[in-house]
């Protein structure tokens, strides 16, 4: 967390910015605070982060997104949260939780899998 005035909770629900998408993300849980030189656990399950703590959150985007760990491929795995558009925290993934969505497939993609 950078520049946040208050103090983020779970259920605090920013804009997520990884790449070139820009979606909603609910701060599910909060699973532990972090010391940001060394990255021993201060913390389980802590209420809130600060400016100026490290954490490690659950995160739940409003729509599908398309995300990596940051160890399998960097580019994909940095992103940053955004409220009233101030940068106000920076962060790397860790693990992704994928689902299965079941959507829409067109025409074309219909008659491409009858052939």
């Amino acid at each position: 967390v950078m520049n946040h005035p208050g103090e983020i909770h779970a259920g605090y629900a920013p804009v997520l910015d990884c790449h070139t998408a820009h979606i909603a993300c609910k701060f599910g849980e909060l699973l532990e605070k972090i010391d940001r030189r060394t990255n021993k656990k201060l913390e389980d399950n802590p209420k809130m982060v600060k400016s100026g703590d490290s954490a490690i959150v659950k995160m739940i985007p409003s729509k599908p997104m398309c995300v990596e760990k940051y160890a399998e491929y960097p580019p994909l795995g940095r992103f940053a949260v955004r409220d009233m558009r101030v940068t106000v925290a920076v962060g790397v993934i860790k693990d992704v939780t994928k689902q299965d969505v079941a959507g829409k497939s067109t025409k074309s993609a219909v008659k491409a899998t009858k052939k």
